[in-house]
């Protein structure tokens, strides 16, 4: 590597250390500064809530979450795929005929466990 890459890498922790400083930074600037009450109570949308608001979701929604987040992903891996598939060989169509099989079994595995029912 070159003197002046490191000056580039050196740049880039910098700029990572600043970018979540100055957020955290501002937002101390901005808190309530006399809190009472009315300043910290839970807020949600807009709507005071009512009863307790530590209210126990059902597991479902979350591995509900967790099955679209991946497919997500999977969008994101294919995408750019798809784009270089002209420029690509056997090899990468196998690797992802692999890549979209594995899904594909998790996607059953999840059907057939129940994950996928909202109620």
């Amino acid at each position: 590597m070159q003197p002046n890459e490191w000056l580039f890498i050196g740049i880039f922790f910098i700029v990572a250390l600043i970018l979540p400083a100055v957020p955290i930074f501002l937002a101390q600037l901005v808190n309530p500064k006399r809190p009472n009450k009315m300043k910290q109570e839970a807020y949600e949308c807009g709507v005071e809530t009512v009863g307790d608001a530590w209210v126990q979701f059902k597991v479902q929604y979350y591995l509900y979450a967790l099955v679209f987040l991946i497919f997500d992903i999977e969008m994101l891996f294919l995408f750019p795929w798809a784009v270089a598939y002209n420029q690509l060989g056997l090899f990468a169509l196998v690797a992802m005929a692999g890549f979209v099989g594995i899904l594909g079994v998790a996607l059953i595995y999840a059907w057939r466990k129940g994950a996928l029912e909202w109620l």
